[in-house]
């Protein structure tokens, strides 16, 4: 940090005389110098320092207040003091800006019936959210100023929810057909798992167990072997498919991050809060999104098929059964 300037009298409570500075002889004082006049020292200095609180000269190891016991500590500072409370405040003197066109009007904030425009109450005027306030609902936090909607802006605020929720129906629409596209390339039948034919179900768990990946740990007991894909119009995947097994202890929300390292998808779940990038698992058989604390072992069985979509949000059936 820079050390005051000994030249500027508001910084100090001490000033260096210039070479006008003339001692009370008429003398110039750069010429001949000056005595200090602290009285243990009377040394002579040619660049002396003058006390803004006592008047008087002092050498540079005496020109503090508090090194030459000052007569008169706090003089100046108390000058300077009443000088800054005599300046104009930032407001002073400007008039509210008449937003309506009219003079008198009530305080923007709600819960408030105070007049203002009058000449014992003037009023604030709010830039951030453009409405006039009283003096006790001047700050922005005093009239919560962060949930309301700028005065001029309403009209693009409604026309962008608009858009938003038609882009939350597009994509819930866009999902259901794409649902249905998948039910007729698989052949998947929704019913039940219980109602297929069981020779033809055991043989396809049989194969998937066969080509299934996944933690050599996890007892193979307690293994669920699953189909796992990443949807190429929302979960970006460097491999797009693959046969995993997982534990039927977990639930959904680790097997999700375990699927999307072994297909390679980017997982930010746990960075946003934002619906738009998170990553949810859509249960192929059971035609819904699985909710993250579900277990694998109440929602899924072996030879099932589970999609990792992005940005679909949390509706409770993408596909009616």
């Amino acid at each position: 940090m820079a050390s005051p300037d000994p030249n500027n009298s508001d910084e100090t409570s001490y000033v260096k005389m210039s070479a006008a500075a003339v001692d009370s002889r008429g003398t110039d004082a750069s010429l001949v110098g000056s005595h200090c006049e602290y009285s243990y020292c009377n040394q002579l200095d040619f660049l002396p320092f003058r006390c803004q609180s006592c008047n008087k000269t002092f050498c540079l190891d005496h020109r503090t207040e508090d090194s030459h016991a000052c007569a008169n500590p706090g003089a100046w500072a108390a000058r300077k003091r009443e000088a800054e409370l005599a300046r104009q405040s930032l407001g002073e003197g400007k008039r509210m800006r008449d937003v309506g066109g009219g003079g008198q009007k009530p305080c923007a904030d709600d819960d408030c019936k105070t007049t203002i425009g009058t000449a014992l109450v003037p009023g604030v005027h709010c830039p951030n959210c453009n409405r006039d306030y009283c003096l006790k609902h001047r700050l922005r936090e005093d009239h919560d100023c962060a949930n309301k909607v700028p005065i001029g802006a309403r009209a693009a605020g409604a026309a962008q929810a608009a858009a938003v929720a038609e882009g939350a129906r597009s994509a819930l629409e866009r999902f259901r057909l794409w649902g249905q596209a998948k039910k007729q390339q698989a052949k998947i039948s929704f019913a039940p798992p219980s109602s297929k034919p069981k020779v033809a179900q055991m043989l396809a768990v049989n194969n998937l167990k066969k080509t299934a990946k996944g933690d050599a740990k996890i007892a193979p007991e307690k293994r669920i072997y699953l189909y796992v894909e990443a949807e190429a119009a929302t979960a970006k995947a460097k491999i797009p498919k693959g046969e995993f097994f997982y534990s039927h202890d977990w639930v959904v929300g680790k097997m999700l991050d375990a699927a999307a390292r072994s297909l390679q998808v980017p997982n930010i779940n746990n960075q946003s809060n934002s619906e738009e990038d998170k990553l949810r698992v859509f249960h192929v058989e059971g035609g819904r999104l699985l909710e993250f604390n579900e277990k694998l072992g109440k929602v899924l069985q072996s030879g099932n098929t589970v999609v990792l979509l992005r940005g679909v949000g949390p509706p409770p059936d993408l596909i009616e059964t």
